[in-house]
């Protein structure tokens, strides 16, 4: 069995969730290939070399795949797909948009948010927003998932896999970019952080929002997310959203101030390493899978937190 991974990558180097996918791509067992698809990415495809249990790297390099757009994607990997049984993509921006385009032109289903891999053909994947998990098997002659990285460990960086040249699609397209607007932080990105500090729509106001969560997320070293009720009450940016239909995190510690714990939320967190919970309902859903729950007002708990952090050293 020969699997391809498209690689994550921003043209110089790859993302964590290339090294997530490749071990998922691994426990299907046969071959794994990496496809590092940009302009000007050699440097990224020379770190996707470097990656554990990699075979080889295929490099595509042009303009028509600087962005990485579904439809040039799309006519670099189906022609490929001769040589695979399955490709995976990682459950990010850029493979959610790619992945279905690449299933229609195969004429198969695509598998979507992949969290488990029991064999070749045979996948765990979340429905009803993660309150139910369900195997599947795929009996399809190519196989299509859409992997989300963060139920998987990262693969090493000891490898040294080849690199060979392919050539890229030339066009012309039917959709073109036109321009991006990038948010800047000075904080880690919200899905590759270690530690996440959270807030919900308890907290009344983007004013209050910024002053209690801020001053924590920087004494953590945190990012700093935000449920779908405070982002849709605009107390955060919507690229502070955590849940379902936001980001999907796992980090190795997750607090959550005044967040309920929908299930939507949920969803979004819940393979954190540890959650710490405060919130004033001891009934709050988010006390199901929290590690530590604190009951109580987040306008009292916040500041002793912080007090103890400083005697802590933090």
């Amino acid at each position: 069995m020969a699997v391809l991974v498209i690689a994550e990558h921003d043209n110089t180097s790859v993302k964590d969730a290339t090294n997530k996918v490749v071990t998922a791509a691994k426990a299907m067992g046969g071959d794994v290939d990496v496809l590092v698809a940009g302009s000007n990415a050699g440097a990224a495809a020379a770190a996707a070399a470097k990656i554990d249990g990699v075979r080889k790297v295929l490099h595509a390099d042009g303009a028509t795949l600087a962005k990485q757009m579904a439809e040039p994607m799309e006519a670099l990997i189906a022609p490929l797909m001769s040589g695979y049984d399955a490709v995976l993509f990682p459950a990010t921006t850029t493979g959610k948009n790619a992945a279905p385009r690449v299933a229609a032109k195969l004429d198969v289903m695509q598998v979507s948010g992949v969290i488990g891999i029991e064999g070749a053909d045979t996948f765990v994947r979340p429905i009803y927003a993660g309150n139910a998990i369900i195997t599947v098997k795929d009996s399809q002659p190519k196989k299509v998932l859409v992997v989300q990285a963060t139920a998987f460990k990262a693969a090493g960086n000891s490898g040294s896999a080849s690199v060979e040249t392919t050539a890229a699609p030339a066009g012309p397209f039917k959709s073109a970019f036109v321009s991006e607007e990038m948010a800047k932080s000075d904080r880690p990105e919200l899905t590759a952080a270690k530690r996440i500090v959270s807030g919900g729509r308890a907290l009344g106001s983007s004013e209050e929002f910024h002053r209690v969560l801020d001053p924590l997320a920087d004494k953590l070293g945190a990012a700093v997310g935000a449920s779908r009720a405070a982002v849709d009450a605009g107390y955060a940016p919507n690229d502070y959203q955590v849940g379902q239909t936001g980001k999907v995190v796992a980090p190795e510690l997750y607090v959550a101030i005044g967040i309920s714990g929908a299930i939507q939320h949920l969803a979004g967190m819940k393979d954190s390493k540890v959650i710490v919970a405060i919130n004033k309902d001891e009934e709050a859903p988010i006390f199901q899978i929290a590690d530590y729950g604190l009951v109580g007002d987040y306008k009292t708990i916040v500041p002793e937190l912080m007090d103890e952090l400083t005697k802590a050293g933090v």
